[in-house]
């Protein structure tokens, strides 16, 4: 009886924790279904179904002229799945000899025995995604889903393609930190134009709705939820190219002559605030300068002289003093309070015009007045500075903009000195777009308009959105007080400090500048500075302003006039020679559509047919031309030009030319070319027709072309001489 309730007992213990447990798992069931209803659904249906995103392509951005500054491209990386379902293993084995032969010749990197062997041990391993090639082309991709097993697609024959959107600079380098990039920054892009209009750019992604089917394949689905991929909009800028490429290099050259730190250059179209070139340059590691940082927008430094135009303002707008008032400016040098202002000039100016302190630049001059004036009320002269707008930010459109710093009266940093420093273009901060605006402001009849980078938002070619001109102010000063500070800005290149960039094509206006830098580390100025020039052209009728600043020179030279300047004068050079509206002389009065037939340098024939063509000059060949290069010859109805013949292994004859034409023959023939001077090539160290040696030094001499007719007979001459010594 005993051995049987044992038993039972024992039963009913089994039989209780089976009911129990069936009862956990009932609960649980219907808990799941009760109360985590939602959450499993959920997870099955991401098992069964899953959002396709289609990546929009980025908008482009464009010169002013269309040409395309930034673009993306799509580019393809390929896998492949050598375990695909729809991939049999005989197939495998009999093709793969097949695809790897393909491969080897597309690729190259490895033979078709080796492509072989490695797709093999992939799928023994059983590899699902073997990368095959990164960063294909389009025409690269057709050519790879022909070869054997790719070509059975995706599921068949376990080609797998993704595709990347890169974003190309066909101008490489060009204007490259202005325009931006395509940044991983958690904030996304906020560098240049790229990061300014990045909701415009980049376009919204497209989203499928895809559902896995029998067969572990997976079909699109419609639904309400679809997004429809939008392509971004474009963005046409104001940048020039061709003025673009002209600021950079001559920046460029004087940065590298004079082992400057770094270096901005600005054009700005007067009456629009257009940006038509900006350049900023840095010195690498690696001795050579590149775009890193636009200093044009974001470096806030002490200006120094160029600062002066403000100051010269606020006198004559408050009605203190005249162009002709005197100013004794002592012998160069002049104490205010425990502090000593100098001027370049170590004997001084003595007395002097107010017009005259402006042009030489007089420190002790500029100080002396502001002091006479405002030194009991200096806030007035804060005033007018602030009314000038020189305290606030512009707001352009690019991200990044330096913030400008003004002292008041009441400022923990300001002292018994700062009034007169600040009149000098110490203790206070500006960017160097903020005091080309303002120089624009004057050349422009006292408007001050934004700088403007941007024209217009396109799509398809249609405009979505026009930027249309902004004035920042209406008037910065009277109509007296401007009429006198464009004497004054002209006289500065007449008679002053600018006297190097006189042109004898049309009048400049404006102002150098010599800023010794502070440095924080020794908290105190050092004897190391910044040169700039900033003003505008054509004095007479301004259409363009400009500042160039450059930063830390070397011993060679550090005034404005001389560092600065010559990059000022070789872009305003430019842009007056491509700008029929800055020469209205120019009449066009007969058939040919010019006065006479102008002289032309030898040079590239398709250049020479499209500026030709452009002229309505006629162009005629001597003989049947042979070469991309000729010689040009001036006479009474039509240019003619005949072959210069560019040999190989012959040092070639490149008199007349511009120096770019010539640095590309040279270089592209392996010689090791040196400047000198500026024009066209008047002179080459190494004689045209002697044998050419690779990487031998060969020196330009550059100049002015008086008698091109006598050339032309030489330079058929020697063309000869190089045909017979051939």
């Amino acid at each position: 009886m005993s051995i049987k309730k044992g038993i039972v007992g024992r039963l009913t213990a089994v039989y209780l924790v089976v009911v129990l447990f069936a009862l956990l798992i009932v609960g649980k069931i219907a808990y799941l279904q009760i109360s985590e209803q939602d959450r499993w659904a959920d997870y099955a249906k991401r098992l069964s179904q899953r959002d396709l995103y289609f990546p929009a392509l980025r908008g482009d951005i464009y010169a002013d002229n269309n040409e395309v500054l930034a673009t993306s491209v799509p580019y393809y990386d390929v896998f492949f799945d050598p375990k695909a379902q729809g991939l049999p293993e005989d197939v495998f084995f009999e093709q793969i000899d097949s695809l790897s032969i393909g491969l080897s010749k597309m690729f190259g990197k490895k033979t078709a025995e080796e492509y072989s062997a490695f797709l093999q041990s992939a799928r023994e391993k059983g590899s699902r995604y073997v990368p095959i090639k990164k960063r294909i082309n389009y025409n690269k991709l057709q050519e790879l889903k022909k070869l054997p097993i790719f070509n059975r697609g995706r599921f068949k024959g376990g080609l797998i393609v993704e595709q990347t959107n890169l974003r190309l600079k066909p101008f490489s380098q060009l204007a490259s930190r202005t325009i931006g990039y395509i940044s991983q920054n958690p904030n996304g892009n906020i560098v240049g134009l790229e990061g300014a209009f990045d909701n415009e750019l980049k376009g919204r992604d497209g989203i499928k709705l895809m559902r896995k089917v029998a067969g572990n394949q997976w079909m699109e689905m419609n639904s309400e939820n679809e997004v429809e991929r939008e392509d971004g909009y474009n963005v046409v800028s104001t940048i020039n190219i061709p003025l673009q490429d002209v600021a950079e290099n001559t920046l460029y050259r004087q940065l590298a002559k004079y082992e400057a730190h770094h270096g901005t250059a600005i054009l700005m179209e007067v009456k629009t605030g257009d940006i038509k070139a900006i350049a900023n340059l840095k010195r690498g590691k690696d001795g050579k300068y590149h775009e890193s940082y636009n200093y044009a927008v974001g470096e806030s430094t002490e200006p120094g002289s160029t600062f002066k135009l403000a100051t010269v303002i606020a006198l004559l707008e408050d009605g203190f003093i005249d162009l002709y008032d005197t100013v004794d400016t002592g012998n160069g040098s002049r104490k205010f309070y425990d502090f000593t202002i100098r001027d370049v000039k170590m004997t001084g100016h003595g007395r002097i015009s107010f017009q005259k302190v402006f042009e030489v630049s007089s420190n002790v001059g500029i100080a002396t007045v502001v002091d006479k004036y405002y030194g009991r009320q200096a806030d007035r002269f804060v005033e007018r500075l602030h009314s000038l707008g020189l305290n606030q930010k512009q707001n352009i459109s690019i991200n990044g903009e330096g913030k400008p710093y003004i002292k008041y009266q009441g400022d923990r940093y300001w002292s018994e000195i700062s009034l007169h420093q600040m009149a000098l273009g110490y203790e206070l901060k500006l960017t160097p777009l903020q005091i080309l605006t303002l120089y624009n402001a004057v050349a422009n009849d006292g408007v001050m308009v934004k700088p403007r980078f941007v024209q217009a938002i396109t799509k398809h070619g249609k405009i979505i959105k026009k930027f249309n001109k902004e004035i920042l102010m209406p008037s910065i000063c009277s109509d007296e007080t401007l009429k006198k500070v464009k004497i004054m800005l002209e006289g500065v290149v007449e008679n002053g400090t600018g006297r190097r960039l006189q042109n004898p094509n049309f009048k400049i206006a404006g102002k150098t500048g010599t800023a010794k830098i502070f440095d924080p580390k020794k908290k105190r100025y050092v004897n190391r500075y910044k040169a700039s020039f900033v003003g505008y052209f054509p004095a007479d009728n301004p259409q363009y302003s400009c500042i160039v600043m450059i930063s830390d020179p070397n011993s060679l030279g550090y005034y404005g006039g001389l560092v600065a300047g010559p990059v000022f004068e070789e872009i305003a050079n430019k842009v007056y020679s491509t700008n029929y509206k800055l020469t209205p002389n120019l009449e066009l009065v007969d058939k040919y559509g010019i006065t006479s037939i102008p002289y032309s340098k030898n040079g590239n024939l398709s250049d020479l047919e499209i500026v030709l063509q452009k002229l309505n000059i006629p162009l005629q060949f001597y003989n049947n031309l042979k070469s991309d290069w000729v010689i040009t010859e001036k006479k009474e109805k039509h240019i003619e030009c005949q072959d210069r013949i560019i040999r190989r292994n012959i040092v070639p004859n490149i008199l007349g030319m511009s120096v770019r034409d010539a640095m590309f023959i040279l270089e592209d023939l392996g010689l090791n070319v040196k400047i000198n001077g500026k024009g066209a090539v008047s002179r080459q160290s190494q004689i045209a027709g002697t044998k050419l040696i690779k990487g031998s030094k060969i020196i330009l001499y550059l100049g002015k072309i008086e008698h091109k007719e006598e050339q032309i007979v030489e330079n058929q001459s020697e063309e000869n001489e190089n045909e017979t010594a051939e």
